[in-house]
């Protein structure tokens, strides 16, 4: 598994790679019995590889597992590969682990990931955020033997095994691919990982048992239930009655009154961005008109709008007052220093005399009126980050109605096209992966663009990104990634906001709570308490 260190991120100890591996080893003074988390993420499907959104990633990791994973460097670690290399620039072999058994009891094999690859790339169809991107370069898969996957692809991919850190394996049926369908209906799901399935009821809770013969160790506890709770405060009141032992998501404002109470708070820097993106696409949108209520133009099809709103928008108030300091003010995808970050990106303070200097050149001198969608329990401070964008964008004239719903509901209507503008989050494994997704033009054929919801295109950026991802991973790629993070940005097709600090509480029967920076809440990371 993915997890890291709570309050040390560049710390790798030998707890952690077991951590890592799937599941800390319990001793017989750990063991404990049923784990109760309180948990934002509303696990929406039940099939791995149908959408990758950090609810899925998160929660269906007890069941099934990766060849390769990243510890909290982002660094690549082995998982159910235990090797890799390329044989030339289009061949990468990958030695596989011995001894590992799926739920059902049956044996993993290269067979399974040869239908993992195949399942994803020329079955599934998903509406949006789904994994295809990461296989649509293989051109063919193979196993020459049960412990080996030799992979051929189209042109280099080399960054293929940070790709394979993302897709969970499969079991092979007997014939054909299994259909989302059938695995959200009931078909049991079947996994190496350190926990079975249960039960699911959608929406509500993910109840697991441990797997005693997880190839990584025992896990610590005997079963765990995830109890859908999307609203913060429910969540931190549920921790503090006791009605659970853990609670992802908690609010920065209520961490001091978590203390006071006695819970313990674990905090984390995210591998992450939340922004502001606009549809470009469009001549005209929903919920934008002039001051009169009378449809206008898309006024986010000009460059000098989109600087305006970026100069309009107080960064410090996000993080300093909603963020309570649990926060770092953004100006690309990734907080700067993580590989393939530019140093040159800081954010701006706020220039309002500037920004409406170009709200005016670009013809709106009195500005105009939108709605600004976004989730409400998604994100730390999401409904209240609505708020304060909108009183920032009122000075320059430009009057924003906040409109925040539960996640679910927001992003089916963003996908459905209902909205203009919308604050939004994503995380990814690297900086390349978030640009391929968020900012490149959308492209089914080369699975680009599955999270640029605002339709927007950048001949230049695409080819420079693309040349990017053709470089051997290194300083030279990461130089690659600053300078054509450095020339989207300049565009301003989103405007980065801040990079959250994962806050996670945890009650007395919990000994530590580890922390990894792409934010998972798994019961891997959860330690007992030692009597």
């Amino acid at each position: 598994m993915k997890l890291g260190s709570p309050f040390r991120p560049r710390l790798l100890s030998a707890l952690l790679i077991s951590i890592f591996l799937g599941s800390a080893p319990a001793t017989p003074a750990q063991e404990r019995g049923e784990l109760r988390i309180a948990t934002s993420y509303k696990l929406m499907t039940l099939d791995p590889q149908y959408a990758n959104l950090n609810e899925n990633t998160s929660l269906l990791s007890h069941i099934y597992e990766r060849l390769v994973y990243q510890d909290d460097n982002l660094e690549l670690k082995p998982g159910l590969a235990t090797s890799w290399r390329p044989l030339s620039d289009t061949q990468w072999a990958f030695k596989l682990r011995d001894k590992v058994r799926f739920h059902d009891g049956s044996a993993f094999d290269a067979d399974d990931v040869v239908y993992t690859i195949e399942r994803i790339r020329d079955f599934l169809k998903p509406p949006s955020g789904g994994f295809r991107s990461y296989v649509s370069g293989i051109k063919s898969v193979s196993a020459p033997d049960p412990l080996t996957v030799l992979i051929e692809t189209d042109g280099a991919v080399p960054n293929l095994p940070l790709f394979f850190s993302s897709l969970f394996v499969m079991n092979r049926p007997s014939e054909g691919f299994e259909t989302t369908e059938d695995l959200n209906a009931g078909h049991p799901p079947n996994g190496t990982g350190p926990y079975r399935f249960e039960s699911w009821s959608s929406g509500e809770s993910l109840r697991l048992a441990r797997n005693d013969d997880y190839w990584g160790g025992k896990p610590a506890w005997s079963k765990v239930t995830f109890r859908v709770i999307e609203n913060p405060a429910a969540r931190v009141a549920a921790l503090s009655t006791g009605e659970v032992d853990v609670a992802d998501a908690i609010p920065a404002r209520d961490v001091a009154s978590l203390k006071e109470r006695g819970a313990r708070v674990a905090s984390v820097g995210a591998a992450r961005v939340n922004f502001v993106q606009f549809d470009v696409a469009r001549d005209t949108l929903p919920g934008v008109t002039d001051k009169s209520g009378e449809p206008i133009a898309n006024p986010f099809k000009n460059p000098l709008v989109r600087r305006a709103l970026t100069l309009a928008t107080d960064r410090g108030i996000l993080v300093d007052k909603i963020l309570a300091g649990y926060g770092t003010a953004a100006a690309q995808v990734f907080p700067n220093g993580l590989p393939g970050t530019s140093a040159n990106l800081l954010p701006e303070a706020p220039n309002y005399d500037e920004a409406k200097r170009l709200l005016a050149k670009a013809g709106f001198p009195d500005g105009f009126n939108l709605v600004l969608a976004g989730p409400a329990g998604r994100y730390p401070g999401d409904a209240e980050s609505l708020q304060a964008v909108a009183q920032s964008w009122a000075r320059i004239g430009v009057n924003a109605q906040p409109a925040a719903a539960p996640f679910s509901v927001f992003n089916t209507k963003r996908a459905a096209g209902d909205y203009g503008v919308w604050y939004g989050g994503t995380s990814g494994e690297a900086v390349d992966i978030i640009l391929h997704s968020l900012l490149a033009s959308p492209d089914p054929e080369r699975g680009t663009g599955a999270l640029n919801f605002g339709k927007y295109r950048n001949e230049a950026f695409d080819a420079m990104l693309a040349r990017a991802e053709s470089i051997a991973v290194g300083p030279e790629r990461n130089a690659a990634l600053a300078q054509a993070t450095e020339l989207v940005m300049a565009d301003q097709p989103i405007i980065p906001l801040y990079h959250f600090h994962h806050i996670v509480g945890y009650g007395s029967r919990i000994g530590s709570y580890v922390l990894h920076p792409r934010g998972w809440t798994t019961a891997m990371q959860t330690l007992p308490a030692t009597e």
